[in-house]
């Protein structure tokens, strides 16, 4: 058996030629698509679709209002297709139209600040008093790339600067209600809470992506109207095969957790196609059709009152699916319009304390009155009887069409389709 020499070497394997170039190639192929990666990453992340342009120099407020004059002067309009009635968040009026958000200066209508996104506008609102120095947020929602209501910004009303973000999962058509420390996005099956940090503390109905499936009682109904109260959130649910509308009446504070719906109560309704009128602390206002009616029931669902309603079956179906009903409140009573009638409500009892007809909105609290829409302009309202006590011309291209008017200090807004169109004082 014939061996080695000692000091012949251990032939030592190397790696074919075609495997060092088949590494090369893959570790740049990997950076080439690591490259796109980012790239694609870049280019779709919300900062490079937004143009934010805020204002150094803060809005001022607008000069409070005093007695109802003796008539208006339009002073600016703008496009505002993303609102369904005039959005005032802190002293601005805020208008949304394509993917644009502007806050104006109320009397002169002069652009302070914008912020853009090319993405569409799903809606604008406003919310939480309590933040920014007591000026809350305006707050724009906007359609993703997947076309859901799911990019979600505050911004500060005085400067247009940016504040919190989130992802929601709001179907298209989703309109924003808030009333104390909370915001509701409503829609036809399925709803939200936001909290002023905009985190989600309720989810309620067809949750879209449930972590844990079976928490939500009825997540086949739809939805009538919603009503908000600074601790309470109603809506009307209609299911499947059940003769009669249902008032549920739930917590907004996610207490047992946001996809844990916690409700205070759940009543069946005497009828089909109600619509919640009011909530308040303690107590709910539904109207329901054959005939028309005003229920009241507590805050535990049992009823209180019941009182006629002058208006045909027909108005009670004038609010969108899921959205509020068309509701003001000065402070002392509530006021519904229901399709061309206006009736007002005690905020104590909710039960109605007067009818207006021929009214083209709401009314809403200007100084020391109380001015509702109507054909040939404003009419100047007592607000204890419902009384016309005279009407302020206003002079508008369709005089028969829906009116929504709020008031920034002493201008008068009107949201008239899709334009907010700004009304001061006569001098």
């Amino acid at each position: 058996m014939t061996s080695a020499p000692p000091d012949t070497p251990t032939p030592r394997r190397t790696a074919p030629e075609r495997r060092r170039r088949g590494d090369v190639f893959a570790a740049v192929a990997l950076v080439v698509l690591l490259g796109v990666a980012a790239l694609v990453v870049w280019r779709t992340s919300p900062e490079v679709a937004t143009v934010s342009t805020p204002d150094s120099t803060p809005l001022a407020a607008p000069s409070p209002p005093g007695d109802v004059p003796t008539g208006f002067v339009e002073s600016w309009r703008a496009p505002s297709a993303a609102t369904r009635t005039p959005v005032v968040a802190g002293p601005a009026v805020v208008t949304g139209d394509g993917g644009t958000v502007e806050g104006h200066d109320a009397a002169t209508g002069a652009v302070a600040w914008s912020y853009h996104r090319d993405l569409a506008l799903c809606t604008v609102g406003a919310g939480f008093p309590g933040t920014d120095d007591g000026d809350g947020h305006a707050l724009a929602l906007y359609a993703g790339r997947t076309g859901w209501c799911s990019e979600l910004t505050a911004l500060h009303p005085s400067s247009g600067k940016r504040a919190e973000a989130s992802n929601p999962d709001m179907r298209l058509g989703v309109q924003l209600v808030a009333d104390g420390s909370y915001v509701t996005a409503t829609g036809a099956n399925y709803m939200e809470v936001w909290r002023s940090d905009l985190v989600r503390t309720l989810e309620y109905g067809d949750v879209p992506t449930p972590v844990q499936p079976g928490k939500q009682p009825r997540p086949e109904c739809t939805y009538g109207s919603t009503a908000v109260s600074s601790d309470r959130i109603g809506v009307i649910e209609r299911c499947p095969d059940a003769p009669a509308d249902r008032l549920t009446v739930l917590t907004p504070d996610g207490s047992k957790g946001a996809d844990t719906p916690e409700a205070q109560f759940s009543v069946e309704l005497p009828a089909a196609g109600a619509v919640l009128v009011a909530l308040s602390g303690d107590r709910a206002a539904v109207a329901v059709p054959g005939p028309p009616r005003l229920i009241v029931y507590d805050k535990a669902g049992l009823q209180l009152s019941q009182a006629p309603l002058d208006v045909p079956d027909s108005a009670l179906a004038t609010s969108p699916a899921g959205a509020p009903a068309s509701v003001t409140t000065d402070g002392s009573r509530a006021y519904w319009w229901a399709g061309g009638t206006t009736i007002a409500l005690d905020l104590g009892t909710l039960t109605p304390a007067w009818t207006l007809r021929d009214t083209l909105g709401p009314p809403t609290a200007y100084g020391t009155g109380l001015l509702a829409p109507v054909r040939d302009g404003l009419a100047d309202l007592d607000p204890a009887r419902g009384a016309v006590l005279r009407t302020l011309p206003v002079p508008r291209a369709d005089p028969a069409a829906e009116v929504r008017i709020a008031a920034a200090g002493e201008v008068l807004l009107e949201q008239r389709g899709t334009e907010v169109v700004a009304l001061l004082p006569a001098r």
